[in-house]
């Protein structure tokens, strides 16, 4: 006799249905808070002078605490001599030998050099975009009543701060800074991260042709036997220079202005459908934190490479 056929995954939706009832009577009762944006990172703790511990410092140091143990993972396989690594060892091995393999047909013998920068990039901006997908960040933190102007004040614990009006009654502003933010949505980061990428395109460039790469930016070589010509290559190199300048900006405010939409996007959802509504744009999320961090680390990668090769007609 044919036994009916049962459902593996049929106990779960009981589970699924029981959390999303109770995330819509908790909305009820206890409705979130009206997101508050700002560009600044929000400081926690006061360190020394003018200087605190901000949320975005807090990720990332988790983003690197995630780094070092994902490393001494992989240390520990291949140290143990497991020829197939599984699970995050053997994802990790796949996505480095497929970043080598790229820089190795783009950067040639200089692969080598550049693969550590490429990699080290490539997985921090991976992390730490994806921090935005853990559970509590960007809404577990300090409740806290500010970030509202108005004529007049009221206290909220024991704080005496700007009053709003909602549905025609006053009511305190209320918000929450919260202990841990997405360090992508914080323009010091990117801009620190497009420094070093930049910086670090030059030396490998001056490495790979000595003084004679600083021509590209500079060149009076024609300046007096050809001066048409020499002009015209005094401006390309003036140019040049801009354009590296102006790699610091692309670097930097892509991934910022990406990350930060994706998490203004978040809690804006979140908090005008609390139930459910998020969770369909956390795989949305999910792939543009991917797709900035290998975006990020090949545009490194590329310039890397191209500071290596010859301006100069001689150079091969």
């Amino acid at each position: 006799m044919e036994q009916p056929r049962k459902w593996r995954w049929g106990k779960y939706r009981w589970f699924l249905l029981l959390f999303i009832i109770l995330s819509i009577i908790l909305a009820r009762y206890f409705p979130p808070l009206m997101p508050h944006i700002q560009l600044p990172a929000e400081p926690l703790v006061p360190l020394f002078g003018s200087f605190s511990l901000t949320n975005t410092m807090v990720a990332m140091l988790i983003a690197d605490a995630i780094l070092l143990l994902i490393g001494w993972r992989v240390y520990r396989t291949v140290s143990g001599g497991e020829l197939i690594p599984k699970g995050i060892t053997g994802t990790v091995e796949a996505l480095l030998e497929y970043l080598y393999n790229l820089t190795e047909s783009t950067a040639g013998k200089w692969a080598k050099t550049i693969f550590p920068f490429f990699a080290t990039i490539t997985l921090l901006v991976l992390v730490v975009n994806w921090t935005e997908l853990i559970p509590g960040v960007d809404s577990i933190g300090i409740f806290n009543a500010h970030h509202v102007e108005a004529p007049e004040t009221c206290k909220f614990n024991e704080v005496v701060t700007d009053v709003m009006v909602v549905s025609g009654k006053k009511e305190c502003a209320r918000a929450v800074v919260p202990f841990v933010r997405v360090t992508s949505t914080d323009l010091n980061f990117t801009v620190a991260l497009a420094l070093i990428a930049v910086t670090m395109t030059q030396v490998i460039g001056f490495r790979a042709q000595g003084g004679i790469y600083f021509t590209k930016f500079i060149n009076t070589s024609t300046f007096f036997s050809k001066p048409i010509f020499g002009v015209i290559d005094f401006g390309v190199g003036l140019l040049e220079m801009i354009s590296e300048f102006s790699k610091i900006l692309s670097f930097s405010f892509r991934l910022f202005g990406n990350i930060f939409a994706g998490s203004v996007l978040l809690f804006v959802i979140g908090s005008l459908v609390p139930v459910f509504a998020q969770s369909m744009f956390l795989m949305l999320e999910f792939f543009v934190g991917l797709i900035q961090a290998i975006i990020f680390g090949m545009l490194t990668m590329v310039f890397m490479s191209q500071a290596t090769q010859g301006h100069a007609g001689g150079q091969h």
